[in-house]
Formats: C-alpha cells, sequence, structure tokens
C-alpha cells in the first residue's frame, strides 16, 4: 500500500508552474508518514503480543476454550517476526560494513 501511495506522489508531479509544488502532493506525504507510523507501531505491538505470551497453552482448557492459540498459527507469527527481525539485522549490519569499507577507502586515497 505504502509503494502504491509513493508511485502516486511521483506520478503526479506534472505541475511545474505552481510556485509551491510539494503543496499539492503534502497531503500524499502526510497519508505516507501516518500509514508508516501506524505499521511500525503494529509492528511493536505484534512483538509484544506474541513475545509475551512465549509458548501458550495450545490446549484448549475445559472451563476456558478462548483461552488457548493455535499452534500453527502462533508458530507462524514467530517465524515470520523471527524473519523480520533476521533481515532487519542484516540490512543494518551490511550497511555497517559499507560504511566502514567505504570511510576506509575515503581516508586511504587522502594519504
Amino acid at each position: 500500500m505504502r509503494q502504491l501511495l509513493s508511485k502516486s506522489v511521483v506520478i503526479d508531479d506534472d505541475d511545474d508552474d505552481d510556485e509551491y509544488p510539494w503543496r499539492q502532493n503534502a497531503y500524499k506525504y502526510y497519508i505516507h508518514l501516518i500509514l508508516s507510523l501506524f505499521l511500525f507501531v503494529w509492528f511493536i505491538l505484534g512483538n509484544y503480543w506474541i513475545f509475551s505470551v512465549y509458548l501458550p497453552n495450545f490446549i484448549p482448557p475445559f472451563h476456558q476454550p478462548q483461552d488457548y492459540c493455535d499452534k500453527t498459527l502462533y508458530l507462524f507469527a514467530v517465524s515470520v517476526l523471527v524473519i523480520s527481525h533476521s533481515v532487519l539485522f542484516l540490512l543494518v549490519f551490511c550497511s555497517c560494513c559499507i560504511y566502514i569499507v567505504s570511510r576506509q577507502r575515503y581516508t586511504g586515497e587522502e594519504d
């Protein structure tokens, strides 16, 4: 959804005669910002909801059958979060490595 919205921001830049062209796309920017903030908060809350009840009761209790979790759904949610965290860690790690290598090359060229 965010990608579609960002594409619409790029496509809609045809009016060059306006003195302030950013005003035409300001509402799209704010929608994009609000959507990104919502997805970030949803991700944080999802982490809390899933990892706060790590290994819940997979067998429904007789007296309260609503107090259990489907094992397949829970394991799927945990695996999606673990993959998301792994990809995030990998991106940060690779970015740091690229930054360090580029700084070393830059200092090496000055000598």
